[in-house]
């Protein structure tokens, strides 16, 4: 840490920072200002406090400016960071590459989100040991960062599967320190878990248990990881007390369900690009029926079998032929993954498929998008009269929660049992098992015919479960409960 700088007494560890930088064409780096729930909550928390966000380098235009700052602080070197200050990592390329895709992304994510094809994968094997080492050295490269910037007494919160290891890393260096950790994943149930070899199953749990406390979007993740410590580990758990004592200390765990930003998702989507997109997309649908999805072409949120379901409902109940549109927005995810390649080409030959076989000259039952437009998002929002929300698997997911939030008219919320969300939205929404196509077929033609004042009531409920706790009252409960 630089020596004309104060030590944080509040600070904050993600592999994303909430900023990134871009190099321009005369060579200059610009930077940009990202948004979310974990950025607003930080500036609510940071007030007065001196706050650290430390976060690492994510492309070559993020190296040079963490390289060029001094410490990788980038507040010091003048670039505009808002009310935090940011310690960006320049991380070996390498590493980083082996520690987030290798790992964090096709091992941890996996895992935790059940997704592996057993029969041939994973393979844990000499490359995958070269893999973790790099893992262990990212997770370390934040533990140094976190140790050399806190004051004595500092509370740290560590965010997301990224970083399991960094907690008792941190510990080791600084004992003086309350660490809490936050998963905004799932967590695998111990027999899922124990695909991991036995000694990286126990580090990553130890890693955790590093921390005082450890939180997660759910009871029934939090669940998972109690179990989990308890049959891998050997540990002792409180399930009243909502503890796990291992190795002589013991951690508390908590359960923090993060909500949609009301009052910034109203905002904005009521600016001008927002009433552009949804003017473009009211000309396109007419007068039908909308059902919209929002995701990432992530393997977790289903959308192969969400549009299958759509074309059965097409097949099956014909009076919704020229009568509904779906809107499908799946924006590409980590393509230098080759699965995330395969999976997003799925999706495209699919959706072809379907206005092959029904497309008409005065009807598109399907409107595909697969680049990122966050304001032609919330203007599919504000106009869906269902949501399709049908993943595999998710920690919590906030699109569910945040088209209730927007819509115009109501929107019924066709929702998979295995969404985080659930566990809040579930009694007001149509619930589905993700992988019965049948059954989401069934869901979308019952959604579609909901009554409208129904439909209106159950949105205002949705909306009202959604934003129960601010993003920023989550972020300033887990730094309280500290």
């Amino acid at each position: 840490m630089s020596s004309d700088t104060a030590a944080a007494r509040v600070l904050v560890a993600s592999n994303r920072g909430p900023v990134s930088f871009r190099t321009e064409d005369d060579g200059s780096l610009s930077v940009h200002r990202g948004g979310g729930g974990l950025v607003s909550g930080l500036s609510a928390a940071g007030q007065g406090t001196g706050a650290v966000w430390v976060c690492a380098a994510l492309s070559e235009a993020d190296r040079t400016a963490a390289r060029e700052a001094p410490s990788g602080r980038l507040d010091l070197a003048g670039h505009d960071t808002g009310d935090l200050a940011v310690h960006m990592l320049d991380i070996d390329p390498g590493t980083f590459a082996r520690a987030y895709n290798a790992i964090a992304n096709s091992t941890l994510w996996f895992i935790h989100h059940l997704l592996y094809d057993t029969a041939t994968k994973p393979v844990f094997d000499g490359r995958f040991r070269k893999e973790w080492a790099s893992y262990e050295a990212y997770n370390g490269a934040f533990a140094q960062a976190l140790a050399d910037e806190a004051a004595e007494g500092a509370q740290v919160i560590v965010q997301d599967y990224h970083l399991t290891l960094t907690p008792l890393l941190l510990r080791r260096l600084r004992p003086d320190l309350r660490i809490g950790h936050f998963s905004h994943t799932p967590w695998a149930p111990p027999d899922y878990f124990r695909l991991l070899p036995d000694d990286i199953a126990r580090a990553v749990l130890e890693g955790v248990l590093g921390a005082d406390r450890a939180a997660f979007l759910t009871r029934r993740w939090a669940g998972a990881f109690l179990d989990c410590c308890e049959q891998v580990l050997g540990a002792q758990v409180d399930r009243t007390a909502m503890t796990v004592t291992h190795a002589g200390r013991t951690t508390a765990i908590g359960v923090h369900g993060l909500g949609a930003d009301a009052d910034f998702l109203r905002e904005r989507a009521s600016r001008p690009d927002v009433e552009a997109r949804l003017a473009a997309l009211r000309e396109s649908v007419g007068d039908r029926k909308v059902i919209v999805r929002v995701d990432r072409t992530e393997l977790s949120k289903n959308i192969v079998r969400g549009l299958l379901a759509y074309r059965d409902l097409l097949r099956t109940r014909p009076e919704w032929i020229g009568n509904v549109v779906h809107i499908a927005f799946a924006y590409p995810s980590r393509h230098d993954l080759p699965e995330y390649r395969e999976y997003t080409a799925a999706v495209q030959r699919i959706a072809k498929e379907i206005d092959d076989e029904f497309g008409e000259d005065t009807w598109q039952p399907l409107i595909l998008h697969v680049n990122d437009d966050f304001p032609r998002s919330l203007a599919a929002y504000r106009l869906a009269d269902v949501a399709l929300v049908n993943p595999i698997r998710d920690g919590m997911n906030l699109v569910a929660k945040e088209i209730p939030v927007v819509s115009e008219d109501g929107c019924a919320l066709v929702l998979s049992r295995e969404a985080g969300a659930y566990e809040e939205l579930g009694p007001d929404s149509i619930v589905v098992n993700p992988f019965d196509v049948s059954a989401t077929t069934d869901a979308l033609h019952e959604a579609l015919s909901m009554d409208r004042a129904e439909r209106a009531e159950r949105t205002k409920r949705l909306a009202a479960a959604a934003t129960a706790l601010s993003p920023q009252q989550w972020f300033l409960d887990q730094l309280e409960a500290l």
